[in-house]
């Protein structure tokens, strides 16, 4: 019998393989002409089982590599769908095969220890396992440094319908970059068995028009040419179309079907074409079955074993699953390798998946259960590890078994730290109804609670509910377990069950020190509580308690950060919540402590920002998101990093830093979800900075776009969100809605203590709306806020107050309040504050006639707004002045770049004709400073601008 090595009727998709193959490399496929600049792609091709994807799958490797392209190389297994990462193992394990520790380190960075043990290529950290998408992230860089390193790339998985969730999930989101690389994706899949986790693998675009290539059968011709390859030429028309007739086409099934007419040595002429109906029966399903029965008892254990096992099937496993010795297991291979059951030595795998399928579906349900826990001990025996021996024991019926519950916690564990912890929760799922000891019970329904949390926190809370029923006499165990449980009902916005959960425990317990810990947690969660019951109480106790730590461990440094929160919401001296901030950080907070939240150093952290020392935020900003991406936490917690970073950018004015900043972080809480804590803080920051650019238009869809409006979440959040939902509204000119609404965030901040107006701004919003129908009301909310904001004492917190005193108040009381207002936030970090209190200072004295005035306050505000990138001020500014006869005549902000802030200055009030006293004046200083400062500006600059050659000159 001939080898068939022709592809029939598959010259369309082989085509395409050279076209994508011709695009990775730039090269035609003589290899001789240059096909463009090369460019990676996506290649998909889906059909149902036996129409020849494994074949074609295998013509794409074998082509790929005559390029000279780097195969990585994958085949999902009906078997192997519950291991974790079991393809991406396939697929890039290969590459670091053999590497010493210090080389994968070297090759992997920081990822090694987040991406390594998914990989298989080191054991799993003690620390905190990374979150999914932290892991996704992590495999998208090793990918992508690999297509680079490695070009031109070739990853083929076939078979991608029984790839594992985990790597499918990475891989379909992966799969549409690889046109930015030099990387050709191919995969091949049966599209009526892809499983729910693949969905979106299943839109995933093809070369096809933007879809995949299906497969179709083969005609009558194609199947007579197959089988005039395999029998010969001699073949008549009249037995090849019954090949056709009774195989539909199929090309497993016409090959199989040929190769039993090669094994009976039947003629292929019509004579013998009425007996074909009957061997292409023995091809598949029960036909199949009885061949195998024929070969014999032990042969049909053996086989049984390796459907069992899988893929990659070692022969002395497959003998201890079936309890054959050595030679008889030998013998048995040897039979299946004869009935094209079974190839190859080393390792053995099935001819074809549909046999692989047809022999384990044929196994009587009672022995596959026996031959699975056989195969899991046989494994552990073996040294593979009990997550080898997982998805075996899955298999088996509940009895009780001690050891079955420790192999299959253990295996949760090691997944767990893995980054997968859906299996993680399946495995646990399945001790838990094995079931455990008594005793045990708790600590599996708390490990299956944790492996829940970033998947499924209402589940995680009945675990944990349940858990807590349970007899615990280890006491450590219960208060894990309050502090899990309390952490998963926060984040899932109940935070008054959260509070609860712990106040219960608290009561009962003894211990000083837990107790201190159990009431730190519950003092964090009440604070981000919108609907304290008794803030004030509270604030009282806090106040109490964190002024007589030390500050000698983490939990009593939580509590000190707590009291610098407290203190910074109440609005007591800045100074006071920045001596208590001091305290919390002087032992270390971390922000990725092992089963502790964030939330606290992030407090500390923001608390300076408020205090206007924004550079000492955005130092322990930078620690703290090193840390999560050193845990390969890329979920909520790097959302909440970079989302919050931009906050900072924006009250410092940078606002284009801002807006890409928050971007990032929206991205992130998308993974997240709609409607999170992480999503409501991007959400609302992109609205507030959109607002300050001048694009009313776009943060109103912005609002709209992601359902950024009442119900408000439970949940305190930055900024807050029905304030910033209010100040929205007054810039779309509803004034009447947004009154409604920031006293409604009024109300119920108010009674809470919640009154610094740094924080949270909404009485300065208010005063703005009111000022359109009661314009009395407007100035009286307007001072109470001042008075507010100079409590707090800070130089933005004063200056963003007079402001908006002096846009709500008339007459001279106007020019009065701005001149100070100025005043302060020259002292501030606020730019954008700055920048909105020149121009309206300016704009004041233009309309009371002091044009010279006027001007220079325009011109400074125009500057600082076009530094910002507030856009809509700066359009503000230039109509000001062009209403007062002057135009744009200063330095471009392109051409000072490089100058400090009091260059820029004393070079602008060059050019607009002031002399070096009137620039001292202006700049607070002496005239021998305004010389040096020009000749740096000169010696930088080398302008030739109007006035200023002809000033430095002078000097």
């Amino acid at each position: 019998m001939r080898i068939n090595r022709t592809l029939f009727e598959r010259e369309s998709e082989l085509a395409a393989v050279d076209e994508a193959l011709g695009e990775l490399t730039g090269l035609r496929p003589d290899g001789a002409e240059p096909a463009g600049q090369p460019r990676g792609a996506l290649l998909a091709f889906a059909g149902p089982a036996g129409l020849g994807k494994t074949t074609l799958m295998a013509e794409v490797r074998r082509r790929a590599a005559a390029r000279g392209c780097t195969v990585l190389s994958a085949r999902g297994g009906d078997q192997e769908q519950r291991v974790a990462f079991h393809v991406a193992r396939q697929l890039l394990q290969p590459q670091f095969a053999g590497a010493a520790e210090a080389d994968l380190r070297a090759q992997l960075g920081s990822w090694y220890d987040i991406v390594g043990p998914a990989l298989g290529l080191c054991a799993p950290t003690d620390g905190a396992p990374p979150d999914p998408q932290g892991l996704r992230d992590g495999l998208d860089w090793v990918l992508t440094h690999l297509a680079v390193q490695r070009a031109p790339m070739v990853l083929a998985l076939d078979d991608a319908h029984w790839a594992d969730p985990e790597s499918l999930g990475w891989l379909a989101a992966f799969a549409p970059r690889a046109e930015e690389l030099p990387l050709l994706v191919v995969v091949a899949y049966r599209p009526d068995e892809l499983p729910d986790h693949a969905e979106s693998f299943r839109g995933l675009p093809g070369r096809a028009g933007g879809r995949p290539i299906d497969l179709e059968p083969l005609s009558a011709v194609a199947v007579a040419g197959l089988v005039r390859e395999a029998l010969g030429t001699h073949a008549d028309d009249a037995f090849c179309r019954e090949c056709w007739a009774v195989t539909a086409g199929n090309p497993f099934e016409t090959v199989e079907l040929t190769a039993k007419v090669h094994d009976r040595g039947l003629n292929p002429t019509e004579a013998g074409a009425h007996l074909l109906r009957d061997l292409a029966a023995a091809v598949k399903g029960s036909g199949l079955i009885a061949r195998l029965e024929r070969l014999g008892t032990s042969t049909v254990r053996f086989a049984w074993a390796c459907a069992v096992l899988g893929t990659e099937i070692h022969p002395m496993l497959a003998a201890a699953v079936a309890g054959l010795g050595h030679e008889e297991a030998a013998d048995a291979a040897d039979a299946l390798r004869g009935a094209r059951i079974l190839t190859g030595a080393e390792t053995l795998e099935f001819v074809h998946p549909l046999i692989a399928t047809a022999v384990y579906r044929a196994i009587p349900s009672g022995v596959r259960v026996a031959l699975h826990g056989q195969a899991a001990w046989c494994l552990i025996n073996d040294g593979q590890g009990p997550s080898a021996a997982a998805r075996h024991l899955l298999e088996t019926h509940p009895d009780g078994d001690t050891w079955v519950v420790q192999q299959l916690r253990a295996a949760a564990a090691e997944t767990l730290r893995s980054g997968a912890p859906d299996a993680a929760r399946s495995y646990l799922a399945r001790a838990l109804r094995e079931p455990p000891p008594f005793e045990d019970r708790a600590a599996v329904l708390h490990e299956l609670g944790s492996a829940s949390l970033l998947t499924e926190p209402a589940t995680t809370v009945n675990h944990l509910r349940a858990a807590l029923e349970e007899p615990i006499a280890d006491r450590e165990l219960r208060h894990r377990i309050v502090y899990r449980l309390s952490q998963v009902l926060a984040h899932s916005d109940r935070l008054a069950e959260a509070s609860d959960t712990l106040a219960r425990e608290i009561r009962v317990t003894d211990d000083a020190r837990v107790k201190l810990r159990m009431v730190s947690e519950q003092f964090m969660w009440d604070a981000f509580r919108a609907d304290e019951p008794d803030h004030p109480s509270r604030s009282r106790r806090l106040t109490k308690l964190a002024d007589r730590l030390k500050g000698r461990d983490l939990t009593e440094r939580y509590i000190i950060g707590l009291r610098t929160w407290d203190a910074v919401l109440r609005g007591e001296p800045a100074h006071v919540a920045l001596h208590h901030a001091e305290r919390a950080l002087a032992g270390g907070l971390g922000w990725a402590e092992p089963d502790r939240g964030f939330e606290v150093p992030v407090l500390v952290a923001l608390a300076f920002m408020y205090a206007d020392r924004p550079g000492r935020t955005e130092e322990l900003f930078a620690a703290g998101i090193a840390d999560f991406e050193r845990q390969g936490w890329r979920g909520a917690h790097l959302s909440f990093g970079y989302t919050l970073l931009a906050y900072v950018r924006y009250r410092r004015g940078r606002l284009a830093e801002a807006e890409d900043f928050v971007r990032a972080g929206l991205r992130l809480a998308e993974r997240v979800g709609p409607g999170t804590p992480a999503h409501w803080y991007a959400v609302g920051i992109l609205i507030e900075v959109l607002l300050a650019r001048g694009r009313v238009t776009e943060a109103a869809q912005t609002a709209e776009d992601y359902a950024f409006s009442e119900p408000f979440p439970a949940a305190v959040v930055f900024p807050d969100a029905q304030t910033v939902y209010g100040e929205l509204l007054l810039a779309r000119g509803l004034t009447k809605d947004a009154v409604n609404q920031l006293a409604s965030a009024g109300r119920r901040l108010d009674p809470r203590g919640i009154r610094n107006p740094a924080w949270c701004p909404w009485q300065l919003h208010l005063a703005r709306a009111e000022s359109h129908d009661t314009p009395e009301r407007a100035v009286t909310t307007a001072l109470e806020a001042l008075s507010r904001a100079r409590q707090f004492g800070t130089p933005s917190a004063i200056g963003q107050a007079l402001r908006t005193a002096a846009e709500v108040s008339s007459g001279s009381a106007r020019v009065k309040y701005l001149e100070e207002a100025v005043a302060h936030l020259e002292c501030s970090p606020a730019g954008y504050e700055l920048a909105c209190a020149l121009v309206a200072l300016g704009t004041e004295l233009r309309r009371t006639g002091r044009a010279a005035e006027a001007a220079e306050y325009l011109y400074r505000g125009l500057d600082a707004a076009v530094q910002c990138g507030a856009d809509g001020l700066v359009e503000e500014a230039r109509d000001e002045l062009a209403a007062a006869g002057l135009r744009p005549r200063r330095l471009h902000s392109t051409e000072t770049d490089t100058l400090t802030s009091r260059e820029r200055m004393a070079a602008n009030l060059t050019v607009e004709g002031l002399s070096r006293s009137e620039i001292a004046k202006k700049l607070h200083t002496d005239e021998q400073t305004v010389v040096r400062l020009l000749s740096a500006v000169y010696r930088k600059m080398g302008t030739d601008s109007s006035g200023l050659r002809e000033a430095l000159e002078g000097t």
